[in-house]
C-alpha cells in the first residue's frame, strides 16, 4: 500500500470530516487541496440512484460549459471535401476521409473528439471495435453526428462535452483547471447539475443524486451538499 505523503496529508487536512460543503465552498477548496505542480483539472463524481444495466434508466447527455473545461480539445471532421472548409473555418484540427479513415485503422487515435455527418457512417461504422473503447465514436445523441458540422467543432472547441452514467451509477465529468476562478467553477459545475437532473430518468426511484464530490487530479474529494444539484 502506499504511503501518504505529507502534502497529500496536509491536503486532507483541510477538508472537514462529515461535512457536506456548498459548491461556493467546494470550488475555493478544490484550489487550496490540490497538490500537483501541473494546472491539474476539477473533476465532479455525482453518484446516481439508477440501475445503469437498464437500458431506461441509462443517463448520458451533452453539456456546453458556460466557462469551457480548460483543456485544449483536439477536433477531427470526418467529412467529405464540400463540407473540409466549413470544418477548418470552425477551427477543426484535423479534416479530411478517407486518409483518415485509414489511418485510425492502422492504430492513429491521437483526437479528442471526431465529428462527421450521416451520409458517412456507413464508412465509420467499421471503426466501431476501434474508436468504441476509447469514447470516440461519434454519435447523434452526442451532437457529434450532424449535418451542421461548423456548429458541432465550435460547440466543442467552445466547452460542449459528453458524459455517460457508468457501471457503477456516477457520472464522471471535467468542470475546469485549478487556475481558474472559484466562481467559474461553480458555474460550470452547476450546469452540468441542472443537465443531469434535467435527464432524470422515469423509471428511477427513490433519491436520485445520491451524493457529489469535487476534486482536482491530485487532491482529495470535497464531499458536496447533494440538495445543490436542485437549487
Amino acid at each position: 500500500m502506499a504511503r501518504m505523503t505529507k502534502k497529500m496529508k496536509a491536503s486532507l487536512a483541510k477538508v472537514e470530516k462529515n461535512k457536506n460543503y456548498t459548491l461556493d465552498e467546494a470550488a475555493k477548496l478544490v484550489k487550496e487541496t490540490s497538490i500537483a505542480k501541473f494546472d491539474a483539472s476539477v473533476d465532479l463524481a455525482v453518484r446516481l440512484g439508477v440501475d445503469p444495466r437498464k437500458a431506461n434508466q441509462m443517463v448520458r447527455g451533452v453539456v456546453t460549459l458556460p466557462h469551457g473545461t480548460g483543456k485544449t480539445v483536439r477536433v477531427l471532421a470526418l467529412v467529405p471535401a464540400d463540407k473540409e472548409a466549413e470544418a477548418k473555418e470552425a477551427g477543426a484540427d484535423y479534416v479530411g476521409l478517407d486518409e483518415y479513415i485509414e489511418k485510425i485503422k492502422n492504430g492513429w487515435t491521437d483526437v479528442d473528439v471526431i465529428i462527421t455527418m450521416p451520409s458517412v457512417m456507413g464508412k465509420i461504422g467499421p471503426l466501431g471495435r476501434i474508436l468504441g473503447p476509447r469514447g470516440l465514436m461519434p454519435n447523434p445523441k452526442t451532437g457529434t453526428v450532424t449535418m451542421d458540422v461548423g456548429k458541432a467543432v465550435k460547440d466543442v472547441k467552445a466547452g460542449k462535452i459528453d458524459f455517460k452514467v457508468d457501471r457503477y451509477g456516477i457520472v464522471h465529468a471535467a468542470v475546469g483547471k485549478v487556475s481558474f476562478e472559484p466562481s467559474k467553477i461553480k458555474e460550470n459545475a452547476e450546469e452540468l447539475l441542472k443537465t443531469i437532473v434535467r435527464l432524470k430518468p422515469s423509471t428511477a426511484k427513490g433519491t436520485y443524486i445520491k451524493s457529489i464530490s469535487m476534486s482536482a487530479t491530485m487532491g482529495p474529494g470535497i464531499p458536496i451538499d447533494p440538495r445543490q444539484a436542485t437549487n
